[in-house]
């Protein structure tokens, strides 16, 4: 049974100008329970979270650590009340070693210099928590920037648990593990739980809700709309107070694939660092998902066909050659690419969604810039998307998860692409946000847009593709459709227990 309460958010609120972020947010956790604390985007649960961890102070409302109020000026603060915090959008500094960023500002000191081998010896320690489930090349001296999206999130982990907190709040933490690295995650959580930890969990994730979460906290435009006991309700019950009126459609019925088309783009034993000749072939108005385990070359297959990645073999665009050693040739010849991380490869977070929107396309605008015609574009993109926002001017970093995802889909839609390259677009985006994605990418397949989407939910990828080229180190094993595009056949492919092409 939980213990006494440990944290307690009562009426809290947050307003940014015009735009209310929080109307009246609530949550208590206890010692030894997990809490799920749910949303659309823009619910206000990010908000709560930054208020719970000193990041964002709120403009009204209670905050009771142990009982008595109190509230928080800064993320130190919060940390030295034993509160601490693991983000989606990571906090590293790539150019550290994992030992350092592990522990910043909380060096192990001796005469006010690091004491350096002890700080080694303490981080070997945690990452061995890991052990087996995390590549060699995760080791105390290793620099952050050449580590996979996964092992930076391990090293986020366990930079949180190295200030020893008695609250921790995972926020889509398990977003870039694979299966492995989310089952030890969850073997942690248990007995850190077991141990009177208490643990608020946020994940867009159902299934991994259910198998760690105690109680889940539903926000909706801001406001507490319900609280369930997760082993007594059911994912449609959360979904429909999720999102206003009803339930929504969790899986989507397969397009009718394109008949007879001939490839528009086709691509021939394609190497680059991470992809071992792939060849593929891809219609006009065919969606084809990349599926497999994550880190297996899906990422660098769609980096490198945008010419972001060195790479050799052939690109062929209507049955002619191209040369696609750089972005800006992909992009002159339809291409566009959303990538998985937005807020590092997709976003110039401190700058405007106006100047993201038009990023890719000022040169459109000619020399003497036209800003009416570029902020009418903007206006239209956005309204086309549904972007919730104050206003175009606002900084991108103001929107939430789902929103931003449109800003950075948004800007590559402004240029009307003939192939659009998705990397896990739907990553840490509720539900709501992920419906209307996919209405988006059905409107681009019928006006004969090229999708090549990969994604580390299979379900996404059974619901969305006429294909899936099913990828495992570096190459194409299997390649699904019709009949075949079956979970069981998808998850037989990915860890090699199916025929393979």
């Amino acid at each position: 049974m939980p213990g006494e309460v440990s944290l307690s958010a009562r009426h809290l609120a947050k307003r940014y100008g015009g735009v209310v972020a929080l109307a009246d947010g609530n949550l208590e956790v206890s010692s030894g329970e997990v809490v799920a604390l749910m949303g659309a985007n823009g619910s206000g649960k990010s908000t709560l979270g930054k208020i719970l961890t000193g990041a964002v102070v709120p403009d009204s409302g209670t905050l009771l650590l142990d009982g008595e109020e109190t509230r928080f000026s800064s993320p130190h603060a919060a940390r030295r009340a034993g509160i601490a915090a693991v983000y989606q959008e990571l906090s590293l500094i790539p150019d550290m070693t994992v030992a350092e960023n592990i522990w910043l500002a909380h060096e192990p000191l001796s005469r006010g210099l690091v004491k350096k081998r002890e700080r080694r010896e303490r981080t070997a320690n945690l990452l061995e928590l890991f052990r087996g489930v995390v590549g060699p090349r995760l080791e105390p001296g290793a620099l952050v920037s050449g580590l996979s999206p996964g092992e930076r999130q391990i090293v986020e982990i366990l930079k949180a648990l190295s200030a020893k907190p008695r609250v921790m709040i995972l926020d889509e933490a398990t977003a870039s593990l694979d299966g492995e690295q989310v089952a030890r995650l969850f073997e942690l959580v248990r007995s850190w739980k077991a141990e009177g930890m208490a643990l608020v969990f946020v994940s867009h994730r159902m299934e991994e809700i259910f198998r760690i979460a105690d109680r889940a906290v539903v926000l909706r435009s801001g406001r507490n709309v319900g609280e369930a006991e997760l082993s007594k309700t059911t994912e449609e019950e959360l979904i429909s107070l999720m999102i206003e009126g009803g339930v929504a459609e969790r899986r989507i019925e397969h397009p009718p694939g394109p008949a007879g088309e001939e490839a528009f783009l086709r691509v021939q034993d394609l190497r680059a660092p991470g992809v071992d000749g792939v060849s593929l072939e891809l219609a006009r108005g065919e969606v084809v998902g990349l599926g497999g385990l994550q880190g297996q070359g899906q990422t660098e297959l769609l980096r490198a066909l945008f010419g972001a990645l060195p790479h050799s073999g052939r690109i062929l665009l209507e049955g002619r050659e191209a040369r696609l050693a750089h972005p800006r040739q992909a992009m002159r010849r339809g291409m566009a690419f959303v990538p998985g991380d937005r807020g590092r490869e997709g976003l110039l977070q401190v700058r405007s969604i106006l100047e993201n929107l038009l990023l890719p396309s000022w040169r459109r605008y000619g020399r003497l810039l036209r800003i009416k015609r570029a902020r009418r574009d903007a206006e239209r993109i956005a309204g086309e998307l549904g972007i919730v926002m104050g206003s175009l001017d606002d900084p991108v970093n103001t929107l939430s998860g789902g929103n931003a995802q449109k800003v950075v889909l948004g800007k590559w839609l402004l240029r009307r692409p003939r192939i659009l390259l998705l990397d896990d677009p739907t990553k840490g985006v509720d539900v709501g946000a992920k419906g209307e994605l996919y209405a988006m990418l059905g409107d681009l397949r019928k006006e004969g847009v090229a999708i090549l989407f990969y994604s580390s939910d299979d379900e996404e990828l059974l619901g969305l593709c006429d294909r899936v080229l099913v990828m495992r180190e570096g190459r194409v094993r299997k390649e699904l459709r019709s009949t075949e595009l079956t979970r069981s056949a998808l998850v037989s492919a990915s860890v090699g227990s199916g025929g393979e092409r």
